[in-house]
């Protein structure tokens, strides 16, 4: 099969049907993240199924019918403003972009290498309100440039990115104690934290309980589901930010994983 025919057969078994132009966009993505990956670590996975399904339809399962009524119930919309902390390669930012062209998109990592391959990918797919930053999550919260909130699309008056976003997403490999003091601090009140997890989270979101007391958070939803083809198991977590976030939090670069809450 071919690579754009295979990927829309496993978008649309998952219910999330590509135009030609997404297809377009997904193959692109592709070669870019793969000529790239020969110089520097983007990703383990780099056969051209495997990636279609453990990336880009992983990323997207967000807004797949599998969680049409848990977004609903978190007020997740097709044009929230959108941070992905710990981006990575861009995932799972760039799919739900790709995905759902009307979100507005900040992607952060640490990586100085990577948000240069991330800024490579907005040009090259002309991903409009779209902006790659170079942070840890510890310390992006604390960004005073107003561009990055201008080039993201926002008309947002704050200084900071502190409680500035609709939804904040990540793939990123850490528990969910840590993932929320990093995640939920940029999320305004009323807004809501998605976390894409693999495997049993169950015990993980026990011992989460803690944190996401002290954070501003309570779980809204937990909908787990099979990827296509390989039949991962795969959970979303919807987080609802209730409550502002204390200050002091994220603590100092480290510290959230050495002593989580």
């Amino acid at each position: 099969m071919m690579p754009d025919a295979f990927l829309r057969s496993v978008f649309e078994e998952a219910g999330m049907p590509l135009s030609e132009q997404q297809a377009q966009a997904f193959l692109r993505y592709y070669d870019l993240m793969t000529e790239r990956n020969k110089v520097m670590n983007l990703t383990a996975i780099t056969e051209f199924e495997e990636a279609a399904v453990r990336h880009f339809t992983d990323s997207c399962m967000l807004f797949s019918p599998a969680l049409s009524e848990a977004r609903a119930d978190a007020g997740i919309s097709e044009k929230a403003f959108v941070i992905d902390v710990g981006t990575g390669a861009g995932f799972p930012g760039i799919p739900l972009k790709i995905l759902k062209p009307r979100l507005s998109l900040v992607l952060l990592d640490a990586l100085n290498k990577r948000v240069d391959f991330l800024r490579d990918v907005v040009t090259a797919l002309d991903l409009d309100h779209t902006a790659a930053v170079h942070a840890r999550a510890e310390e992006g919260v604390l960004l005073r440039k107003k561009e990055i909130l201008l080039e993201a699309g926002s008309t947002d008056p704050q200084e900071t990115l502190r409680e500035t976003f609709d939804l904040a997403v990540s793939r990123a490999v850490a528990h969910l104690s840590v993932l929320s003091e990093y995640c939920l601090p940029f999320v305004r009140t009323g807004g809501c934290f998605a976390a894409y997890k693999s495997g049993a989270v169950d015990e993980e979101l026990r011992e989460a309980e803690n944190a996401l007391k002290i954070l501003g958070g309570e779980i809204a939803s937990v909908t787990k589901f099979e990827l296509p083809m390989f039949h991962d198991s795969r959970s979303i977590l919807l987080i609802r930010k209730v409550r502002e976030t204390p200050a002091k939090y994220p603590r100092k670069a480290g510290k959230p994983g050495k002593s989580p809450l």
